[in-house]
């Protein structure tokens, strides 16, 4: 942005710019490497600018910033003003004088020539002497400027009148300032600007008119203004440019900033006559249309700027007159496509940003003509592969991957390790020793070693994740885009999905089912087994169904999987497919919400139903109490999944709304968030559990035994029946219920009802 101070000045001309002179042209590296400075030693592209001086000499940490473009170019300008006046730029110094202006308002301050009135509360221009040099009025209350108001002020440089409520500007209000050169009317409601306002004004360099509510302009306007290099119209209400040249009566204009305006279309005369113009900024407007021949004539444009547009289509030939171009901008653009010649005709291009803008036909052809490229600016940093020559690209990560590794973070890298590891462990172990738990209820026993088989799968997702974040360590950027677009990263995201589907299905099924037998105690029948089988193959089979159809048409789910580094369909950054996105929006905020409003719904009426019948008679209070035993026990196993679940329906909502979203944050929950409930199940669902506790007992009871020589009945004492219901407490359980005839099949009781149907 263009100074608005003194100060911003002063940092801008002894600003130091990296230099890159001291890298040999003779050292020779391969492809996608950069040699350290004038040593023979080359470092891959991702080392470059980390922090980490790799090199001995520091040589990999210079020109980390990208200064090419305009700072450069006002560097460079600057320069040469100064000398042409023969003064010493890095000696300038505002050194305090005293004031030679003669009387002045009490509330402004003087220093020599100079006059300031900042925040003074001024409703006019102040009367000095007319020899002032330099006059700031930031600040005020001035609503207008009159005819000849600085008039009686021929000496006046500076005139600083930002942040007033200036609403008109005469024609005449700058009449006689013939030496002044710098202009600041920015933060005002001026809506228009007459032609001649400035003819005076012959030797004004810079006219800064930022955020104001101008809609219009003339080249008369500007009539006068024959020094005027520097012209900043930011952040107004301009429709339009002139149909004539801009440039017509400035010829010596070098940077022109149209930024934030509502300006449409560029024509082929807008800029006909600004053949000294460096930098032209046209970010932040509407312009969807760029005539072929908008550019040709501007030979010295040194920066580009037109990103944040609506331009879809960007022709090669547009750079045809702009040879010496040194950074384009054209991101964040709705540009359709990027032709293989994109980019050859400014050769001499150091920065080139293309954020935002996907480009599903990238190749290196598009790239390799820009010899001289520094700096890249992608959407995604996969992209950085396609250009291996630039020493800077970015991004360098999405949050879940970086150039270097598939998992960005080193706690991710481990952790996906662990919880691998206990996921399948603690579900494989749960499958092996369930059977030999004597459970009463064999049927929802089955189902529970059905949801660690769905969990186990999941620890199956994190190994293959794993394994391939090993497999491309320190090279993931070469091999990104064709991961993401691999079969295997399809089967595995669809394996993460279909996990996190019969999980989520079997729950909802098992929480229905306890909702039934507590809320309606007498009419629960008992799940026949041929009903329980295929109610689990039913959920097996949807599971399949919803993981898979993604695969089964790529024209309309496009790359569903493929997304991100970890193969997971959470929310992308990519334009989706109208089909794609409506069945991540059934998927997530349809099967998954209602799955869980369903369980919210029955656990609130099983403990209202509890509450409600705590009065009646004592066998059926007992029922309830052990039933409340078992219901308390599963809402904590449902309760850790609310708790997984509740972040990924809040993102996919964010991303449908177009928010966006950090891709460190989804990298947390697809790699710990999702996963750490798969690894849980186990713990919560048959290593807590009573009748899991007393099998541990029993064991650890009979290897006592076997080690007691000569004690022959202490078999028999510590061997117990595993005819138990589980997660009973013992303590809590009559000698009459666990007299086998209270489970003869004449004696629907309710009793016999809790034991039929207990969960774990």
């Amino acid at each position: 942005m263009p100074p608005g101070s003194l100060l911003y000045l002063s940092w801008v001309i002894t600003l130091n710019l990296a230099s890159t002179s001291s890298e040999s042209q003779d050292i020779s590296c391969p492809l996608g490497y950069f040699p350290c400075g004038n040593i023979t030693k080359c470092l891959p592209q991702f080392m470059h600018c980390n922090g980490v001086d790799e090199c001995g000499n520091q040589a990999d940490e210079d020109n980390c910033g990208d200064n090419n473009g305009w700072s450069q170019q006002l560097d460079k300008l600057f320069e040469k003003h100064y000398e042409k006046i023969g003064l010493n730029v890095f000696d300038l110094e505002m050194k305090p004088s005293e004031c030679t202006l003669g009387p002045v308002p009490t509330q402004c301050l003087c220093r020599g020539l100079e006059l300031d009135c900042d925040g003074a509360k001024l409703r006019t221009v102040p009367s000095v002497s007319p020899n002032v040099t330099i006059m700031s009025l930031q600040n005020n209350m001035l609503r207008k400027l009159g005819p000849d108001e600085f008039r009686i002020f021929p000496d006046l440089r500076k005139l600083y009148l930002q942040h007033n409520n200036i609403r008109t500007v005469s024609v005449h209000a700058f009449k006689g300032l013939y030496n002044l050169t710098k202009l600041y009317l920015s933060h005002n409601e001026i809506t228009t600007l007459k032609p001649g306002v400035f003819e005076d004004l012959h030797r004004l360099e810079w006219l800064i008119i930022e955020n104001n509510k101008i809609t219009r302009i003339y080249p008369q306007t500007f009539q006068g203004l024959n020094s005027l290099i520097l012209l900043v119209m930011m952040n107004n209400f301009l429709e339009r440019l002139p149909d004539k040249s801009l440039c017509q009566h400035m010829p010596k204009l070098n940077w022109l900033d149209f930024e934030g305006n509502n300006v449409q279309s560029l024509t082929n005369t807008t800029f006909i006559s600004c053949a000294t113009l460096t930098v032209l900024v046209m970010r932040r407007n509407r312009i969807s249309t760029i005539s072929e021949n908008t550019f040709s004539s501007l030979y010295r444009l040194d920066e580009l700027d037109l990103a944040n547009n609506r331009i879809e289509a960007f022709s090669p030939s547009l750079m045809k007159g702009v040879k010496e171009l040194s950074q384009l901008n054209i991101s964040h653009n709705p540009i359709q496509k990027i032709q293989a010649d994109q980019f050859d005709y400014v050769i001499k291009l150091k920065s080139l940003s293309l954020e935002g803008i996907e480009i599903p036909n990238i190749q290196r052809r598009m790239f390799m003509p820009l010899k001289n490229l520094t700096h890249i600016y992608f959407k995604k940093f996969q992209y950085c592969g396609f250009a291996p020559h630039v020493r800077n690209c970015k991004p360098n990560t999405d949050g879940i991957s970086s150039l270097e590794n598939l998992l960005a973070s080193i706690v991710q890298r481990v952790f996906v390790w662990v919880v691998s590891v206990i996921t399948c462990f603690g579900n494989i172990f749960v499958i092996c020793t369930r059977p030999y738990i004597r459970s009463e209820n064999k049927l929802h026993a089955m189902s529970i070693m059905s949801l660690c088989c769905a969990d186990c799968l999941m620890g199956v997702y994190l190994f293959v994740i794993g394994y391939f974040d090993l497999k491309y360590r320190g090279e993931y950027n070469e091999n990104a885009q064709a991961w993401m677009d691999s079969t295997q990263c399809r089967l595995v995201g669809s394996l993460a999905i279909l996990s996190t589907e019969v999980s989520v299905l079997l729950l909802t099924y098992l929480t229905l089912e306890k909702y039934i037998c507590i809320v309606y105690p007498f009419r629960c029948l008992k799940p026949g087994k041929c009903r329980t089988i295929t109610t689990l193959i039913l959920i097996w089979i949807i599971g399949f169904v919803i993981a898979f159809i993604p695969l089964s048409n790529q024209t309309f789910f496009h790359n569903y999987y493929g997304t991100n580094g970890v193969c997971f369909p959470l929310h992308s950054e990519q334009p989706e497919s109208t089909a794609a996105q409506i069945y991540s929006v059934i998927i997530f905020l349809g099967v998954n919400l209602a799955a869980f409003i369903i369980i919210v719904f029955s656990y609130s009426s099983m403990f209202y139903s509890i509450h409600r019948t705590a009065i009646m008679a004592t066998e059926i209070h007992n029922h309830i109490k052990k039933e409340m035993t078992l219901a308390k026990r599963f809402f904590f196993i449902v309760f850790t999944d609310a708790l997984c679940w509740i972040p990924i329906f809040i993102l996919k909502l964010l991303s449908l709304l177009q928010v966006e979203i950090p891709g460190s944050i989804s990298s947390w929950v697809v790699i710990f968030i999702l996963p750490i409930n798969s690894a849980l199940n186990p713990i919560l669902y048959t290593i807590t559990t009573r009748p899991f506790k007393e099998m541990i007992g029993q064991i650890w009871s009979n290897y006592k035994q076997r080690r007691s020589i000569g004690n022959r009945n202490s078999h028999k004492a510590c061997a117990p029946s595993f005819f138990w219901v589980e997660m009973w407490p013992l303590q809590e359980m009559s000698p009459e219920i666990m007299k086998p005839g209270l489970y003869t099949d004449s004696e629907m009781s309710v009793t016999t009802h809790s034991t039929r149907l207990s969960y774990t």
